[in-house]
């Protein structure tokens, strides 16, 4: 058995939390818990999964808020999400033709998270509401769950190659199949 941990990384818009499609988040009170995820999270960390979030928040590389905002965004989630923790929160800052590693489906952040704690990828797995996020787990030779929340519906017919690994109508979906998976791969 390896001693390296076994985690789930989440997208924030959509996946988390109600996203309208389109808009940019900054005020911490217009956070809202999909009502899945919280009862899954608790499931998913009884099962031993340590929680990490990996967001691209572009809002500030084109100037509508800036990262101390988007930390009380993530200050409010940490809250609503309590007793359940995220381990780490990580986000990609940059407007998209900046053209950074770390904007998914660039793996940077990935890559860093994967290091600094001893991450083992065959035993983990992304969850998001996009292609950028399949890709993303993909990358980093993850399995992939497309939450269908917010634009995961779109992305499937958008992008008919699209092929995540499991598609889940919503958190608890996603945590039946994670929890089936892993036992599996044990």
């Amino acid at each position: 058995m390896s001693n390296k941990i076994k985690a789930i990384f989440f997208d924030r818009d959509g996946t988390l939390i109600h996203e309208k499609p389109g808009t940019y988040l900054s005020d911490p009170a217009a956070v809202k818990l999909y009502a899945p995820v919280k009862p899954a999270l608790q499931k998913l960390a009884r099962a031993g999964f340590e929680f990490f979030m990996v967001s691209n928040q572009s809002g500030i590389g084109r100037g509508y808020f800036t990262d101390k905002e988007v930390n009380k965004v993530h200050a409010r989630l940490c809250q609503l999400l309590k007793p359940v923790q995220l381990r780490d929160i990580v986000f990609c800052p940059h407007a998209p033709e900046e053209k950074c590693r770390c904007r998914k489906p660039g793996t940077l952040l990935g890559e860093q998270l994967i290091k600094k704690y001893h991450i083992d990828p065959a035993r983990s797995f992304m969850v998001g509401d996009k292609k950028a996020d399949v890709q993303f787990g993909h990358g980093l030779n993850m399995r992939a769950v497309l939450m269908t929340t917010a634009n995961g519906k779109t992305h499937l017919k958008k992008y008919p190659d699209l092929k995540p690994d499991f598609i889940a109508k919503d958190m608890l979906a996603a945590a039946r199949y994670i929890i089936k998976e892993n036992k599996a791969h044990e």
